[in-house]
């Protein structure tokens, strides 16, 4: 494990694996390095991967008040040790958050992004999903964190028991204050909807990823969001859904970034 030191001082927590051109694995809510762990190494025989702990994660250090902002200093910073430029992937709210890094011209040279969570441009839909939200930040607020984390994935469509057993995994509610920062990242957009705005500055070569059997709402937004992004393409990975295994996605991230 190294570590690197952000633009207010934070040291965010990193591994390196690999060889050949520098690849950031940026995780989404409820992640630590360790989540990409697995696809870091179905991967570096031909990268140099980075897998790292989001501000507040694991072994990275957390710095108040938190702002979307200081996370896209935090992918500067690992950019900067990996000496200059480097393609990213995101997946969920990390690809929302690799968005607003691109946007502000950080210097990636490719960029993946897999089914970042927006959701429709309904204003019942964007009600519910705010009046869930609130439901998670309560939970939080009162130290309740098995409860948030239980709550959060079943607003994401796991089912009630899952979500319980997930929750209480070893390691999983440590995580749960960190939330905020993936919905303060949703929040980017008005509503959680599409930036078409943002996406319409990301000028590097772009994929957007989606599995055929993610929830409906991912896989309208991942096609929206390759139709806005000036450089991008579209893949659907056929009976995948939110979460796809390293031996499937990595061919299709070693296909794009090496074309």
């Amino acid at each position: 494990m190294d570590k690197v030191r952000s633009a207010d001082g934070t040291q965010i927590a990193y591994e390196q694996s690999g060889s050949g051109q520098p690849l950031i694995l940026i995780g989404g809510a409820l992640c630590d390095r360790g989540a990409t762990r697995p696809l870091a190494t179905a991967l570096e025989a031909d990268f140099t991967v980075v897998s790292y702990d989001r501000r507040g994660r694991g072994d990275s250090g957390d710095t108040s008040p938190y702002a979307v902002a200081r996370e896209v200093e935090d992918l500067g910073a690992l950019i900067t040790a990996l000496g200059g430029t480097a393609a990213a992937y995101g997946h969920s709210s990390g690809a929302a958050l690799l968005v607003e890094a691109a946007a502000t011209g950080l210097p990636f040279t490719k960029v993946v992004l897999h089914e970042p969570p927006y959701g429709p441009d309904d204003p019942a839909a964007q009600k519910e999903s705010d009046a869930g939200a609130e439901v998670v930040l309560r939970h939080l607020a009162d130290g309740r964190l098995v409860d948030a984390v239980a709550t959060f994935l079943q607003l994401a469509g796991m089912p009630d028991d899952a979500a319980r057993q997930w929750a209480a995994e070893p390691g999983v509610a440590e995580l749960a204050p960190t939330l905020r920062y993936d919905f303060a990242v949703m929040d980017s957009a008005p509503g959680g909807t599409v930036p078409f705005g943002t996406l319409g500055k990301v000028t590097q070569p772009a994929l957007a990823v989606c599995g055929s059997a993610s929830p409906a709402f991912m896989v309208d937004a991942a096609r929206l969001v390759a139709k806005a992004l000036p450089a991008g393409q579209y893949v659907e990975l056929d009976g995948q859904d939110h979460v796809v295994p390293p031996e499937v996605l990595a061919p299709v991230l070693r296909d794009f970034l090496r074309s």
